[in-house]
């Protein structure tokens, strides 16, 4: 399954690595990374259909995650991509908009990877 990962903190990408380096080295997982709204479309562009799972945080400079979510549903939607939200506020209003917007789920951060790991593992079926 490819994911995209999408969040301006640079230190997110070495995480998911390490995190995830069982899964990746079997094949069962293959992550691309993104620190912007505007960098993942360009991605989604130049992959449209790879992109199974878009894991992407709600505050980020420029394009926030509700904007790519927006978009992602107006432009990119065959197939549809799986979109789960991320957020460091757990706050009624970012929920209300991400699934109002058509997130998939919508996760706290710090993540919890087991928990991901389940998720993930219920998209990929």
């Amino acid at each position: 399954m490819h994911i995209l990962v999408v969040d301006d903190e640079a230190d997110v990408q070495p995480l998911f690595l390490q995190r995830f380096r069982r899964e990746i080295r079997s094949g069962e997982l293959n992550f691309a990374f993104a620190l912007s709204g505007e960098e993942a479309l360009s991605y989604l562009a130049q992959h449209p259909s790879r992109v199974v799972l878009i894991l992407s945080d709600i505050n980020m400079p420029g394009m926030s995650g509700i904007e790519l979510l927006q978009t992602i549903r107006q432009d990119h939607n065959t197939p549809p991509p799986v979109v789960m939200m991320v957020t460091a506020y757990d706050d009624e209003e970012n929920y209300r908009q991400a699934m109002q917007q058509g997130a998939n789920d919508f996760l706290t951060k710090p993540l919890d990877f087991s928990v991901l790991k389940d998720k993930l593992k219920t998209v990929a079926e």
